[in-house]
């Protein structure tokens, strides 16, 4: 039985690329998010090229569905051998830390922290067990280099990048992978790259500190060394400067 990725928070700049550079290797794909049609159309896309991939259309905001999802995903393909985790909301932004409430906390707290490790409790056992998978979660800078006023989806991602930093070392020597990706950039190709007129993204990338624009094929041929490699548990573009 051929292997599976399953990609959450799938869409048209990493989670298309993911899909298509597992895809060539043989791995079948389960696509996770929460527009039906964004998902069908990747799907279709990933058909023309003979990849096999099902869409699981779901609110993950809710770490209930993440479970559920698994097990869905798992009666259609038989198994889960990869899980990429990778959601971000559209029109998420930067909240200062004097003015982040709770309630805004929680819902971040749930997407990119509570329903992760609902995935890794689910999927793990059986990865072990296997001898063989792999867990990967991307997050972005924030996470690894706290900073004033751009507080918000920082403490839930440095969260789950806490929790993978301990995972990597529990599950290594049993065969399976557990690393994260931390990045400061924009994915060319992505919901957000997309949305941005050609002004916008000359001055977000303008200058000495401007945003960096990755290229999708590149950051998931990365994310292919990551797990087959084994020998990085983080990978953090830009590369951070030597103290």
């Amino acid at each position: 039985m051929s292997k599976v990725i399953a990609i959450f928070g799938a869409g048209s700049g990493l989670g298309t690329a993911l899909a298509r550079r597992f895809g060539n290797q043989g791995f079948r794909v389960a696509l996770v998010a929460r527009r039906v049609d964004r998902l069908q159309s990747i799907v279709d896309e990933l058909a023309a090229e003979k990849i096999e991939a099902e869409a699981f259309p779901v609110d993950l905001f809710d770490p209930a569905n993440a479970t559920t999802t698994v097990d869905a995903i798992k009666n259609r393909f038989g198994r889960i051998d990869v899980v990429s985790y990778q959601p971000l909301p559209g029109g998420t932004a930067f909240v200062p830390a004097t003015e982040l409430s709770s309630e805004q906390l929680s819902r971040y707290v749930n997407l990119l922290l509570l329903s992760p490790v609902a995935i890794a409790n689910a999927v793990l056992p059986e990865m072990i067990e296997r001898g063989d998978g792999g867990f990967i979660v991307t997050g972005g800078f924030t996470a690894a280099e706290p900073q004033p006023y751009i507080s918000g989806i920082g403490p839930a991602m440095a969260g789950i990048r806490n929790f993978i930093y301990s995972l990597h070392g529990e599950v290594a020597d049993s065969g399976v992978y557990a690393g994260v990706a931390t990045l400061s950039a924009l994915i060319k190709d992505s919901e957000s790259y997309a949305s941005m007129t050609p002004e916008m993204l000359a001055e977000i990338t303008g200058g000495s500190t401007g945003l960096n624009i990755l290229d999708p094929d590149e950051l998931a041929q990365t994310y292919w060394n990551l797990y087959t490699d084994r020998n990085q548990l983080e990978y953090r573009f830009p590369a951070p400067v030597a103290k």
